[in-house]
Formats: C-alpha cells, structure tokens, sequence
C-alpha cells in the first residue's frame, strides 16, 4: 500500500521508531494520527514535523486502555475523514531479570503493552480498515519475538505472540483488502530501556563494556526499512543486518543461535 495521501496511525509516536516513522511518513506524503501515551513526546514529534504538522494530528491514549482504544478510530475519522492503516510500534520491555527473579506486575506491564496493547489497536481498527478500497496493519513485533534472549523472557514471550497473532490475522485477511506486516526490529537506537524502567538493569558478559552505537541501526533508517515493507505489501520484515542474521541462523541452527546470544547477553 502507497502511503502516499493515506491516512496513517502510528502507535508509540513520542519517541524512538515511532517518531521516525511518523516523521517519514508525513515526508511521503500520508496523513498521521501520532499515538502515545506522553503528551511531551507527542508535542516534540509535532514540533519536529515543520510545516508537515498540518497532516498530523496528535492522541494522548494508554493503549493498554480498552475503552480508550476503542473511541480512537472515530476520533481519528472526525478529524482525518478516514483510516487506511495502522503501525502498531508502541512497546516496552522487561528490566533484565530472570523469570524467578521477575515480578509479576512487570509480567502484567510488558504482556498489557506489547500484547493487548497490540491487539486492543487491531480489534478498534478492523472493521473500519475493511471498508476502505486498500488497507494496511503492520505490527512490530521483535528479534526477541523469535529468538529467546536471557533476561528478556516475558518480552520475548509477549512479542512471540504478537508475531503469531499478526501472522494468523494475514491468513485471516489475505481476501481481503487489508494487507498485514509483521516486522523484527533488531538493535536499534532508541530509548527504549529508560522508557520502560529498565536502565541500569543489564549486565554485559563482553568485559563489562556497552554495545557500541554503530553496531545499532538508527530509527530513522529502521523506519524506513519498515515504511518501505508497507508499500511493498511484505509478510515479514527484518530491519537491521543482526534481525536478518539470526533469522537465518535461528531457522537453520535454532540450538545454536540460542546459545549465541546467550553467550553474549545471558
């Protein structure tokens, strides 16, 4: 599906990929509702979208709110006079703490965010997006979401589901005139661990040193990959060179791959 003059909602767009890829799709031309549940961050994205903030309108919703999520495609409707996709990009992840060790509030957290969050989005959007001549609902899932990475398992576990779900929903639609992505981000550069409470909870096995910034793939470039997939209509996309290699591998060599990134992160 061309972006291009279509209307677009973009959950998680305050900050990290989903700014970006509400940023780069005002540039090819959609129309974006930005989701988020930090008024600041949304107010940041607007500022950062210059002259192109006419396109974009801006929804404070905590998506993990079945209600709230609910109102929005109306909301979106009476200001954007219709919806033809939806990126649902919003997420967070565990502290890095093993299963035993983890709270369950923080299972409910990342599994309401990740999961239902993901799903509430789907379920609001659906049947408006199926009255529109072409559709689109992309959902980011996570390396995580294929490959089990130590201290990460309920993040794991939550993204695994929302591949599955996003997977059986393009059988669902596949008549249809709504297309469906599923993307696998790999390392990218964002906030993402002190946004969701995380930071200071990972402990590297590589000396103790940090995973360097260019091994990370930016957010704008990892909105572009993902925007790119939209339009091509792909089933899957891996953003980053790691989300493509341990694909690979992880269907090749699935004992193997696990023990990699064990050996690195566990």
């Amino acid at each position: 599906m061309l972006v291009n003059k279509k209307v677009l909602v973009v959950t998680g767009g305050g900050n990290g990929i989903g700014r970006s890829l509400v940023l780069n799709l005002l540039e090819k031309g959609a129309s974006v509702a930005a989701v988020d549940i930090n008024e600041k961050n949304l107010k940041e994205t607007e500022k950062l979208a210059g002259d192109k903030k006419k396109y974009l309108s801006l929804h404070v919703v905590d998506i993990t709110n079945k209600v709230a999520v609910e109102a929005l495609p109306e909301k979106v409707i009476s200001i954007h006079g219709a919806v033809d996709g939806i990126i649902n990009n919003a997420g967070v992840i565990q502290p890095f703490i093993n299963i035993n060790d983890l709270g369950y509030d923080k299972v409910n957290f990342v599994m309401d965010v990740n999961f239902f969050g993901t799903l509430y989005m789907v379920k609001s959007f659906l049947s408006y997006l199926l009255k529109r001549p072409e559709a689109h609902i992309a959902n980011v899932s996570s390396m995580g979401g294929f490959l089990p990475v130590p201290g990460q398992s309920i993040y794991g576990a939550s993204k695994a589901a929302v591949k599955l779900m996003t997977e059986a929903l393009y059988s669902e639609l596949k008549d249809t005139n709504v297309g469906v992505t599923v993307i696998f981000p790999g390392g990218v550069g964002t906030d993402i661990m002190k946004n969701s409470g995380a930071e200071g909870t990972r402990v590297e096995k590589d000396d103790g040193k940090k995973q360097k910034a260019y091994k990370l793939l930016t957010p704008e470039k990892a909105a572009e990959i993902i925007v790119q997939g939209i339009q091509k209509k792909k089933f899957r996309v891996c953003a980053g060179k790691d989300a493509k290699m341990m694909d690979f591998l992880y269907r090749l060599m699935p004992k193997k791959a696990t023990k990699i990134i064990a050996d690195k992160l566990g």
